[in-house]
């Protein structure tokens, strides 16, 4: 059974970073393209960035463009997401999403 786990998410000022994570098991990881999604209540869950599966390729949705990186090891079946100049607009439920697979999310939530 494939299994997505994200961590990493909390509360930071404007301003701030953090790195969220996000664990892959029940398949090959080295073989997968990876991504990161976010969802705020009320609205569509929407992309923010992508990874192939070498870590060569990389793709960003405009708003996180030259604040976000998203990165990869595949040794640790392992996905990352660093978000630096975190804005209050950030703030979102962030999902990690490979072949129809999602995570449970994390919750990221950034003060002005």
């Amino acid at each position: 059974q494939v299994q997505l786990v994200e961590s990493g998410g909390g509360l930071v000022q404007a301003g701030g970073s953090l790195r969220l994570s996000c664990i892959v098991s029940g398949r090959t990881f080295s073989g997968l393209n990876m991504g990161w999604f976010r969802q705020a209540p009320g609205k569509e869950r929407e992309f923010v960035a992508s990874i192939n599966w070498s870590g060569a390729s990389t793709s960003y949705a405009d708003s996180v463009k030259g604040r976000f990186t998203i990165s990869r090891d595949n040794a640790k079946n392992a996905v990352y997401l660093q978000m630096n100049n975190l804005k209050p607009e950030d703030t979102n439920v962030y999902y990690c999403h490979s072949g129809g697979f999602w995570g449970q999310g994390t919750q990221v939530t950034v003060s002005s």
